[in-house]
């Protein structure tokens, strides 16, 4: 199956998986997606990911584990919001010294930059600008 989006695509998997209380979220692999899923372990929204070898198609699945806190019933997702930026229709680029903070630092910006897939603070730290994929928080 073609998609126009392939990383909002995946951005709404993973918001529908949170709504709907799911421990784990299966999707196409791609390498930018293998990024972004490895921001977002980093930074602590999911527990793990992994690529496991898909049984019907010969693309590889990649499968993320999402991140809960408390209790049985006081459970909650650590993702409380997730906004595609740069879509195929209109890209948005960013200079270093415009990169955004995500509610003032709470939640994370991600780029994609010359230097590779990275979060909004350490293209900061390398002072590069880049394309904004989305915003995480």
């Amino acid at each position: 199956m073609s998609f126009t989006d392939p990383i909002a695509d995946m951005l709404t998997r993973i918001r529908n998986a949170v709504m709907a209380g799911h421990s784990q979220v299966a999707l196409p692999s791609s390498k930018v997606k293998l990024e972004i899923a490895k921001i977002l372990k980093e930074e602590g929204f999911l527990e793990g990911f992994e690529t496991v070898d898909g049984e019907i198609e010969a693309q590889k699945v990649l499968r993320l584990k999402i991140k809960y806190v408390g209790e049985r019933r006081q459970r909650r997702a650590v993702i409380s919001g997730l906004e595609r930026v740069s879509k195929p229709g209109r890209r948005i680029y960013t200079k270093k010294q415009d990169i955004p903070w995500v509610l003032s630092g709470i939640g994370v910006a991600i780029l994609s930059t010359p230097k590779g897939v990275m979060t909004g603070a350490r293209a900061r730290q390398l002072g590069v600008g880049g394309e904004i994929i989305c915003k995480v928080w």
